[in-house]
């Protein structure tokens, strides 16, 4: 996850809210000294396809990627991504952050799923198209 996510998910656990990722392995990508809450928590500043394929894929079966704009943009522009998972919510924010930073190319999605829930809440779960590759 990146850094801004994480102090998020930090707000959100001091407000009572709980941690969101419970017992699972977090890695938050930053090169700023951000504290460590707890054990599950490791920092990660470098390289991030090498990251991925060096160091989590061969121990990781999913991977799962909790971020903004520029962790999605790189993650897409790296072809790390297989999947794209957007949760839209029945709010409109006037003020946020883009979805993806500074995409090099187009990238074609094909619809694999959609969950409606009674909330309001829609998920639409796409698969990434165009890995061999292509520009």
């Amino acid at each position: 996850m990146g850094s801004r996510t994480y102090e998020t998910a930090l707000s959100f656990e001091a407000k009572g809210l709980g941690w969101a990722y419970g017992d699972k392995p977090t890695f938050v990508l930053t090169s700023r000294d951000l504290p460590r809450t707890r054990d599950t928590v490791e920092f990660y500043s470098g390289d991030l396809a090498q990251f991925v394929n060096g160091h989590l894929r061969p121990t990781f079966r999913t991977i799962w990627f909790v971020g903004g704009g520029v962790v999605s943009g790189e993650c897409l522009r790296l072809r790390l991504a297989d999947e794209v998972r957007y949760s839209m919510l029945p709010i409109l924010i006037g003020n946020g952050i883009s979805f993806f930073e500074r995409l090099d190319r187009d990238i074609a999605l094909h619809l694999a799923e959609i969950k409606a829930y009674k909330s309001g809440m829609v998920e639409l779960c796409y698969e990434v198209r165009g890995h061999g590759g292509e520009p």
